[in-house]
């Protein structure tokens, strides 16, 4: 198993133009894209503790590289 960072950038509904990049790292035995295909269910749980951000988008790393898709 390997560390799986999910970077996901959000942006406040009250001040689109506001925008910053959240980190959630887990532990899993998954490629990048299957990262970014099951990242749904991270993004959903962390908007629902979030209320007032929404997800613009994402992308998957392995633990301390730059490697996006």
């Amino acid at each position: 198993m390997g560390l799986i960072e999910m970077v996901l950038t959000v942006c406040a509904l009250a001040l689109p133009a506001q925008c910053e990049e959240q980190h959630l790292h887990f532990t899993a035995d998954m490629s990048i894209n299957q990262c970014v295909m099951r990242a749904q269910p991270y993004i959903a749980q962390w908007i629902s503790e979030h209320p007032k951000w929404v997800a613009v988008r994402w992308r998957c790393e392995y633990g301390g590289t730059k490697e996006k898709t």
